[in-house]
């Protein structure tokens, strides 16, 4: 067998996999909603006037400000996502209506595309005199990278090419326009994404030369002298941008391998890492594995919220000092969450590691599945961990990258399940659901999960096979799960001697009808903050499996700071939410503190009383009825 760092692990497409239960849940409110909503918003937003050739331009709807652009550049990108959307929830839920619209927008990009390829709709309708004049602030590349993107799953999802063509003639002219070769930009996008698109396109073309692109893209990025600098001198703009420290804004300060610090606008950071880790995958490239290796420490160890919010900052949408994760004001964007589910999933190209797996699964639960409502309809933008009411859900935003974001990562979620590689199958998420596998030399395995979780940690999984194969199965044991247990055929198997990296690795000639049951415990933990996270100190946090808790205000009484946590986990009950599709809410005692008198400052020490409290996870507050929330609870005064 093949050492592991040389060994490659693919996701499989959405269509093989299907997916129910929790997940399956979420999907159906993507397909009966949130598919049909995206479209609806952007025709509000008059994006389709902006492409379609056979109405008028509608010009300068979104006025330039101070960054050289206007959102109104990246238009392209929110309906390319909604297609995206749409593709997989075509998949899962025929709908011959909604097709007919995302058939309509792709009959209006291919009339919209130029006789060389270009089709970037902004500057072909609106500013064609500055296409390829700002790569740093214009969005381009970052657009393109998205249509490429929905092309290929619209091509996966429906067999319909006509997308899929149309994105190939414009990576082929960008593919003659970037590089290092005589008469060729040597430049990247300012908002990085075209890289993972790229690694998409050449996987599901087989033209290589897009992975070559993607890989120029990758190492290009960051070396001297620095593009953008060349690019303002020639522009006459600022090379410095309307952002302190522009080139660690979008990470071009250093080349990429040579960064050891996430630094930045997140959702740029994410994207560009998820292409370092495609390319570093595809080419069995340890330098980018190692220089990953050190940004991934960076960010989980003194960056990342218990949420797996990133970027505490709106002013830069970024990160700003080690250990500065505000509860309240944390700007924590959705993209930036999908954004770094993209990277962790990417992680495990080259390996199954639970360093990667747990955190992408701490983040898909908590703070990208929080962008979107329970019915599928109304979003977040920012994900703070304690609101005093007065954040909510809208319909839409005047950047509305999010919305899609999140339900295209949603609609696909079966592909970030399982990893492939010729002789193994890594399970990287459980969740109810069905994968059809295909191993080297064409060996085809089916494999069952029935499964509860994330509120019941049993899974139970089925290997359907025509004759016997010998392949591993590897399945991730989260950290947080001790105790855990595992069975094949009803015998036990020792987790402790079969797990390295944090994944248990049964490796056996696999016969029709065998079974596996794996048994996470699902039991409350408290957990705090290091002492420097200072917003955090005397404070607990609460988990069940990959769950983060929160007090909301609609199940206990105002006032949720003045809630006092002791340590009483043990003595807490599980109970069902209603009217939340069976999610599981902790009940348990705690005190709560009572005031004497009006004084704002007061020499005497609060009375307690006792009482109960009801946590509900984090990701489902503000579905039910405004109020406050609360992710960090105090604890008990010694």
């Amino acid at each position: 067998m093949a050492q592991a760092k040389d060994r490659q692990f693919r996701p499989l497409p959405v269509p093989s996999v299907d997916v129910s239960g929790f997940w399956g849940d979420w999907q159906e409110a993507v397909c009966d909603h949130t598919a049909a909503i995206l479209l609806d918003r952007c025709v509000e937003a008059r994006m389709l006037e902006q492409i379609d050739i056979s109405v008028p331009s509608p010009g300068l709807v979104i006025p330039v400000v101070g960054w050289l652009g206007t959102t109104q550049m990246f238009w392209d990108s929110d309906i390319a996502k909604s297609i995206e959307t749409i593709a997989y929830s075509l998949y899962r839920k025929p709908n011959s209506e909604l097709e007919a619209r995302a058939d309509a927008i792709i009959d209006m990009y291919e009339k919209l595309q130029e006789p060389d390829g270009y089709l970037g709709s902004f500057f072909i309708r609106i500013w064609p005199e500055k296409r390829w004049s700002n790569l740093r602030d214009f969005h381009e590349l970052y657009c393109a990278g998205h249509m490429i993107e929905a092309a290929v799953a619209y091509f996966q999802a429906t067999g319909k090419r006509k997308f899929l063509d149309v994105m190939c003639r414009y990576a082929d002219l960008i593919e003659r326009k970037f590089g290092r070769g005589p008469g060729q930009m040597r430049g990247y996008c300012g908002h990085e994404e075209i890289e993972l698109a790229l690694v998409r396109l050449a996987r599901v073309t087989g033209e290589h030369k897009y992975m070559e692109l993607a890989k120029y893209f990758v190492d290009e990025r960051g070396q001297e002298p620095n593009y953008f600098i060349g690019e303002a001198i020639r522009g006459g703009w600022d090379p410095k941008g309307v952002q302190a420290h522009a080139f660690e804004y979008n990470q071009s300060h250093l080349p990429l391998r040579a960064q050891t610090k996430v630094v930045g606008h997140a959702v740029r950071a994410m994207y560009i890492y998820s292409g370092m880790a495609d390319i570093a995958t595809e080419y069995n490239d340890d330098s980018l594995t190692t220089a990953l290796e050190v940004l991934w420490a960076d960010l989980t160890g003194k960056q990342m919220y218990l949420t797996g919010g990133i970027g505490p900052a709106a002013a830069n949408e970024g990160f700003t000092d080690y250990y500065d994760l505000p509860n309240e004001s944390a700007y924590a964007e959705t993209c930036a969450s999908v954004g770094l589910v993209f990277w962790a999933s990417r992680m495990l190209g080259r390996k199954p590691d639970r360093r990667y797996a747990d955190i992408m699964e701490q983040a898909l639960y908590n703070g990208a599945i929080a962008g979107l409502s329970r019915d599928g309809k109304t979003f977040f933008y920012e994900n703070p961990l304690e609101s005093a009411g007065k954040h909510h859900r809208w319909t839409w935003h005047r950047c509305p990258c999010c919305p899609p974001n999140i339900a295209r990562l949603v609609a696909a979620i079966g592909s970030y399940m399982y990893g492939v590689a010729d002789d193994e199958i890594a399970v990287h998420l459980y969740g109810q659901s069905t994968a059809r596998v295909a191993l080297a030399g064409g060996t085809k395995v089916t494999l069952r999960q029935e499964t509860q979780y994330p509120w019941d940690g049993v899974i139970a999984l089925g290997v359907d096979v025509d004759k016997p194969v010998r392949f591993a199965l590897s399945l991730r044991i989260p950290a947080w799960a001790q105790g855990a247990t595992l069975a094949v055929n009803g015998q036990a198997v020792d987790v402790a001697a079969v797990t390295s990296d944090g994944y248990a690795r049964v490796e056996r000639d696999w016969q029709p009808g065998d079974s596996v049951r794996l048994d996470l415990p699902l039991v409350p933990r408290a957990l705090r903050a290091h002492p420097k996270v200072r917003q955090d100190a005397g404070r607990v946090a609460v988990m069940r499996g990959p769950l983060v808790y929160c007090l909301e205000g609609v199940d206990n009484a105002p006032g949720l700071n003045s809630i006092l946590l002791g340590d009483w986990l043990g003595k807490s009950q599980t109970a069902s939410i209603p009217n939340l599709n069976g999610a599981i809410a902790i009940d348990l005692p705690v005190l709560h503190e009572v005031a004497e008198g009006d004084d704002l400052y007061s020499t005497t020490t609060p009375d307690t009383v006792d009482g109960e409290a009801r946590l509900v996870p984090y990701h489902l507050w503000d579905n039910r009825a405004p109020g406050e929330m609360l992710v960090w609870l105090r604890t008990q005064r010694g």
